[in-house]
Formats: structure tokens, C-alpha cells, sequence
């Protein structure tokens, strides 16, 4: 009897890092994990990657190889991390994961190779790399305006501390796109969950949050427990 992998999604600016630590006050009895792993040998490429140091003119090119270094590091932190834990049928929270990947290398490809795409991913992270699937992703939806506005405030005004990523807001829109495509062409038994943290036009507060997400985290397990 395998664990239950519930990932906590949301493009860059959601809130998610916060939440994320809520979580961990909540649930004690669950095996929290983030990703990307900085930290780690298999997190240097991720670092390398989003600082720039990989010059791609090729953008199809570019979305399998980011999506390759991101994989890998996922694939170490399993077998040297948290496999035992997730074998043994603990609960796994994890920031981002595999759907990260599908969220900001898809759109760096034509609409019409975004099936290809995610077909090619699921296969290799899942079947090839065997990394599990996750039961269930809660994506915090915040509308690209505001979670850039999060972000200045983040780093103080200085938008040149935002990554490649980060500081594209043409590019972080095209990830929401691809997040919606994401959720409605997910893998089989993948549960998807979508909070609005947003009413009319501002951010709805961080405990407010933090309920609906608790709720939707006790939902999963104890339906699982019952299983």
C-alpha cells in the first residue's frame, strides 16, 4: 500500500511558498517536499537553467531539455528522499512537480504539439523515470496582475532579482493557458482542485486561503484512509 501524493501548484507569485508552510504547522503526520530542489547536485542544472547560462534559440529544443533538468532532479530527490515514505503510505505534500513542468515548457511550443508534449512527459516521469504520479494538485489561481504585484513586493521593488521566468509577464500569462490545458487534459486519476484567491480584483486573505485548502487536504486522506 503506496502513500498519497497531493501537490500544492500556482504559477509564480500565488502565495504558494506561504501556504505551503502553513501546511506543515497543520498536518504534522505528512511528508512535505519542494521542488526544485536548489540545494541539491540535480537542483544545480535547475539553477544554472533559470539564471541563463542555457542559451536555446531552439524553443522545442529548449522545452524537452528544461523539462529533462527538472525531471532528474525530481528522480534523485525520490530514490535518495522520500521513496521509503511514499512506500510505506505516508501522505506526500510537495510544492510543485511534474505538473510545474507541463505549466512553463508547453508554451514555449506551438498549441497544436501541446499533446505531444504532455504525453511525452507523463511517459517519462512517470513510466520511464517511474516517479510516482500524484493523486491530487491544488493550484492557486491569482490572476497574472496581482501575483506580479506580489512579486515586486517580494523582492522590495528590485526587478531585477526576478528570474527569467518570473519577470516575463507575456510568458507567465501563455503558463496560465497551459496551467487551464494542464487541468482539463491531466492523467487519468489525477483529482484537480482550483482555489480563486482573488475577489474582485484583490487577494483574498492568507487564512481564508489556508481554510479551503486545509479542507480539500483533509478530503483527500481521509477518503483515501477509508479506501
Amino acid at each position: 500500500m503506496h502513500g498519497t501524493i497531493i501537490v500544492l501548484e500556482g504559477l509564480d507569485g500565488c502565495g504558494k511558498s506561504t501556504q505551503f508552510e502553513l501546511l506543515k504547522e497543520t498536518f504534522t503526520d505528512c511528508r512535505f517536499i519542494t521542488f526544485p530542489n536548489y540545494d541539491s547536485p540535480s537542483g544545480q542544472l535547475v539553477t544554472q537553467y533559470l539564471q541563463g547560462e542555457f542559451h536555446e534559440e531552439n524553443a522545442l529544443r529548449s522545452a524537452y531539455s528544461a523539462s529533462s533538468f527538472y525531471a532528474a532532479d525530481r528522480y534523485a530527490s525520490y530514490k535518495k528522499d522520500w521513496e521509503k515514505d511514499y512506500l510505506s503510505g505516508k501522505t506526500i505534500i510537495s510544492a510543485r512537480y511534474t505538473t510545474s513542468n507541463a505549466f512553463y515548457q508547453m508554451t514555449k511550443l506551438p498549441r497544436d504539439a501541446w499533446e505531444s508534449y504532455c504525453g511525452w512527459l507523463y511517459d517519462f516521469e512517470y513510466e520511464k523515470l517511474g516517479i510516482p504520479k500524484p493523486d491530487a494538485v491544488i493550484f492557486l489561481d491569482v490572476p497574472i496582475e496581482v501575483s506580479q504585484k506580489l512579486l515586486s513586493n517580494r523582492y522590495d521593488g528590485d526587478e531585477a532579482k526576478k528570474d527569467i521566468h518570473e519577470a516575463d509577464v507575456n510568458y507567465l500569462k501563455a503558463c496560465r493557458e497551459a496551467a487551464m490545458y494542464a487541468h482539463a487534459h491531466r492523467p487519468t486519476g489525477e483529482e484537480w482542485h482550483i482555489i480563486q484567491c482573488c475577489e474582485n480584483g484583490e487577494m483574498r486573505s492568507v487564512s481564508d486561503i489556508q481554510g479551503e485548502i486545509e479542507r480539500i487536504v483533509r478530503n483527500i486522506t481521509s477518503s483515501k484512509n477509508d479506501e
